[in-house]
């Protein structure tokens, strides 16, 4: 079972991925550098860093689906 502590919830909106809350430093409505592509490897079991343009904290996404990123530390309380 995967842990709810490890997920982020993210957004498409046409070609761009957005998160609604920075779990770092709580910045709201976050544009991600993704791309599609980006997106489309980690739901291939591809691992991929992603780094908060707001802060610039890292975090390894392992998966994801259409609603939630994976990551491998916990990201939520």
């Amino acid at each position: 079972m995967i842990p709810f502590s490890h997920t982020l919830p993210y957004e498409r909106i046409g070609s761009d991925l957005y998160i609604h809350e920075c779990p770092f430093c709580g910045s709201e409505r976050i544009l991600l550098t993704w791309r599609l592509k980006d997106l489309d490897g980690v739901k291939e079991r591809i691992k991929k860093a992603l780094v908060m343009p707001c802060c610039h904290e890292k975090l390894m996404i392992i998966d994801a689906d259409s609603d939630y990123l994976l990551a491998d530390t916990p990201i939520r309380r």
